[in-house]
């Protein structure tokens, strides 16, 4: 409950210094090389909607969840003032989401992992591995240790596997963190 109100009164107060309104170049060469087509995608941990709105001015079918109503309630301004029609918000804990529909082709979380307390991780990895489709990618951005937010990448494995196959592993400069590019391998 804190972690959600300290969450919420940094949307209401302020601009959160993670939310830089720009889509991060490794989602960006997913979308522009890597995805065979626009599918369905989901964004964990979405906040004012930044990469949502993306993929949807791409052709994507995308959703986001938070569980800040502010972050919520200004990533459907983003949208709306983007057009972007094919970005939908969802205000929901993501380790405990409604009911999604059809599998995704893509889920993202852009350093939601990290913030997640680790007896919620189980289930957020849960949501991860039902939400998407045989052949499917996760794109994780995680912190790391020593950092005090990190999940240790022993960790972000395990809680994947083996539905999940780890593709790639790229270490962030500066602040430890790391990306993950994960693929569905069953289903």
């Amino acid at each position: 409950m804190i972690r959600r109100l300290s969450f919420e009164l940094r949307y209401r107060f302020g601009h959160p210094r993670w939310d830089t309104g720009v889509t991060p170049p490794e989602l960006v060469a997913f979308v522009e090389h890597e995805a065979r087509a626009p599918g369905r995608a989901l964004d964990l941990g979405c906040g004012t909607g930044t990469n949502c709105v993306y993929l949807a001015r791409h052709g994507w079918d995308a959703v986001g969840i938070d569980f800040s109503p502010k972050a919520v309630s200004l990533a459907r301004g983003r949208a709306r003032d983007a057009k972007a029609e094919r970005a939908h918000f969802i205000l929901a804990d993501v380790a405990r989401p409604p009911e999604l529909g059809a599998p995704f082709q893509l889920v993202l979380d852009i350093g939601c992992l990290h913030s997640i307390p680790q007896i919620a991780r189980a289930s957020y990895a849960n949501v991860v591995k039902h939400a998407l489709r045989a052949g499917g990618t996760y794109l994780l951005y995680s912190f790391c240790p020593p950092d005090v937010f990190g999940v240790p990448r022993a960790e972000v494995e395990a809680l994947f596997a083996p539905e999940l196959r780890l593709d790639s592993f790229v270490e962030g400069s500066g602040r430890p963190s790391a990306w993950y590019h994960f693929r569905r391998v069953t289903r």
